[in-house]
């Protein structure tokens, strides 16, 4: 059975996007005994060379309009960004990408998209009243642009009929083993896995990565709160303490953080304390007990709990995969 997998291509698109999921249906063909039928091509407006974000020039195979003519099994849409102040990044669609993307989907058995592609599937009304995930970074660029859409930035991919959204750069590796194994079983797909040296299924989702403490408070009292929690993250800080540091209740105070942060205060605090708890996972040797104690969780059995609820995963399993040595 012939399966035609095209991979959208455009300018500055993101390098990893595009020969990550070509990489893994390459590999099924050397690990299956007989012929996987999976054929690779890539198409872009023109048959010019393409830039990718990464400086690298590929090759088209053939145009779209000439991709519509053909029995598409999988259509893969990478994704691109652009930097604004140097700070923000944010997805982008290009207007033309958007309607061949819309052409090409109809006739296609499975749309996929890669990292902040999800953005081009968004603007080309394939993702309305879906739930779909994208880059942790870019996830709320999504919800606020697209509100027809259930956004959840923490799975590595979600499926949702035939269409299959993935999340940042490398998850492209995790989507494609995905979409193996639906075509031909898990047990082809762990073989693949084997071959790249990567999980066939994560620990956990993209919420391990991201940096949820990021959000600036349009206020000097939310603010000041913030900076008293990171200088007391040692001390058993209750909700009554924080409301006595701006001399409010602690109900007021939960409504102030509702509207400004869109969190409770036992809740941001709790983050709080994950944040700087990564960190030092990250960067030290320092035991966990002594990590619990330095960051208020008191016990490594709070600190596990807290990382469950954070992250997905476990202090432990956390300072294995990111311990900068």
């Amino acid at each position: 059975m012939d399966r035609l997998i095209a991979v959208v291509l455009f300018d500055r698109v993101d390098l990893l996007d595009v020969t990550g999921p070509a990489e893994v249906f390459s590999l099924a063909e050397r690990v299956m005994d007989g012929p996987s039928g999976y054929r690779v091509v890539l198409a872009a407006p023109t048959m010019d060379p393409v830039t990718t974000s990464a400086g690298v020039r590929m090759l088209p195979d053939l145009t779209f309009d000439e991709l519509s003519t053909h029995a598409i099994d999988t259509l893969i849409v990478p994704g691109a960004v652009e930097s604004g102040d140097g700070t923000e990044i944010r997805a982008v669609a290009d207007p033309a990408v958007v309607h061949w993307v819309r052409v090409l989907a109809s006739g296609a058995g499975r749309v996929a998209s890669v990292c902040v592609g999800a953005h081009i599937l968004a603007a080309a009304g394939l993702l309305d009243g879906k739930r779909a995930t994208t880059h942790w970074s870019t996830a709320a660029q999504l919800a606020a642009e697209y509100p027809a859409i259930r956004v959840d930035a923490d799975p590595i991919f979600i499926r949702d009929e035939n269409v299959w959204t993935g999340a940042g750069l490398s998850a492209c590796l995790d989507l494609s083993l995905a979409l193996l194994a639906d075509d031909f079983g898990e047990e082809v797909a762990l073989r693949v896995a084997r071959e790249l040296v990567v999980y066939l299924k994560r620990p956990s989702g993209q919420s391990q990565f991201s940096v949820r403490l990021d959000v600036v408070s349009p206020t000097r009292r939310v603010e000041e709160i913030r900076h008293y929690i990171t200088r007391n993250l040692a001390r058993p800080l209750t909700v009554a303490d924080l409301a006595a540091q701006v001399c409010v209740s602690e109900r007021q105070l939960t409504r102030i953080f509702k509207q400004e942060l869109g969190t409770t205060p036992a809740t941001y605090l709790e983050s709080a304390r994950v944040e700087v708890a990564r960190h030092r996972l990250e960067t030290t040797d320092d035991t966990l007990d002594r990590i619990a104690a330095a960051c208020g969780f008191n016990t490594i059995d709070t600190l596990t709990r807290a990382f469950r609820r954070r992250l997905g995963t476990t202090a432990a399993e956390y300072r294995n995969r990111f311990r900068i040595t």
